[in-house]
């Protein structure tokens, strides 16, 4: 990660699902208490979510003035919201923070160095880089950031697999096998005309992901790159072979680059850290590294 600056925030966001059968809302109180009783001086605002992408307007309202602290009490989804809200304000100067209060939790998982309170008195900000997906051409491209990864494939199949399983490691891991089954090859050309059928396309910013998985030996999230991690298609079992190898050793040292293009031959869906969309039949596709563009602590 690049250099880092100290600098106080004029205020301290907190970004959650209240749903009071839901960890963030507890996470979120008990941070803000937290938060009062360290520095008394800052003020701290609550900021619930109340439906789909709801947090990225929040942000995108919190970044427009002063220099807040946006903290996502989420997992990878919630706190997907909060950067692509921060981008969306050209010239901010918001921070972003990520209490770790999801399913999965790649990014605070890979990329947390000390307690988010800590950090917050700390004041230390770093910059990441982040993942920009641009779907379609001219007029119609649309364009979607990531802070974690970009996947194709397997990686949307397990996210539905582990949401709709129970939780633990091994009801999860069992719940990804069961969805296996469902996969689909898909097919991609690539700028030079190449074409390959794949089943699965991860574009990585960070080492670990799935919660168990450890995709990369090489993922450092401010270099100005990412990893291309590729799984041609294959039979069943040595695609749960790569999945088992994932969650135990590793996947290993990965090809890094800081811009990948193809066209896709039909619709496929694909998953920016924790949100699910799709990507039409047809339509270049292009991801870029946007160096150091995120300020974050943590």
């Amino acid at each position: 990660m690049t250099g880092s600056e100290t600098e106080r925030f004029d205020r301290v966001v907190l970004i959650f699902n209240p749903d009071p059968d839901k960890a963030p809302r507890r996470l979120a109180r008990a941070l803000h208490a937290a938060v009062r009783q360290r520095m008394p001086g800052t003020p701290v605002h609550e900021r619930p979510t109340h439906w789909a992408g709801h947090g990225r307007e929040l942000a995108r309202a919190e970044a427009g003035h002063g220099r807040p602290l946006l903290v996502s009490v989420s997992g990878d989804g919630g706190f997907n919201d909060v950067v692509n809200g921060i981008m969306d304000v050209p010239g901010n100067t918001a921070v972003a923070a990520v209490m770790a209060g999801g399913n999965a939790n790649d990014h605070h998982r890979s990329t947390h160095r000390q307690p988010l309170l800590e950090a917050i008195v700390d004041s230390e900000v770093r910059h990441i880089d982040l993942l920009r997906l641009s779907v379609g051409e001219g007029s119609e491209c649309w364009t979607r950031l990531a802070h974690s990864y970009i996947g194709f494939g397997l990686t949307p199949l397990m996210a539905v697999g582990m949401n709709a399983g129970r939780k633990g490691v091994l009801r999860e891991l069992a719940a990804v096998m069961r969805t296996l089954g469902g996969l689909e090859p898909f097919e991609l050309v690539r700028s030079d005309g190449a074409r390959a059928v794949l089943d699965s396309l991860v574009l990585a910013n960070i080492a670990h992901m799935a919660k168990y998985g450890r995709i990369s030996d090489s993922g450092y999230p401010a270099d100005g790159k990412f990893e291309v991690v590729m799984l041609p298609h294959a039979g069943r079992w040595w695609l749960a072979l790569m999945t088992l190898r994932a969650v135990t050793i590793g996947l290993g040292r990965q090809p890094r680059v800081g811009r990948y293009a193809f066209r896709t031959t039909r619709g496929i869906p694909v998953q920016t850290d924790g949100e699910l969309l799709t990507v039409p039949a047809d339509t270049a596709v292009v991801i870029e590294s946007v160096p150091g563009a995120l300020p974050v602590i943590g």
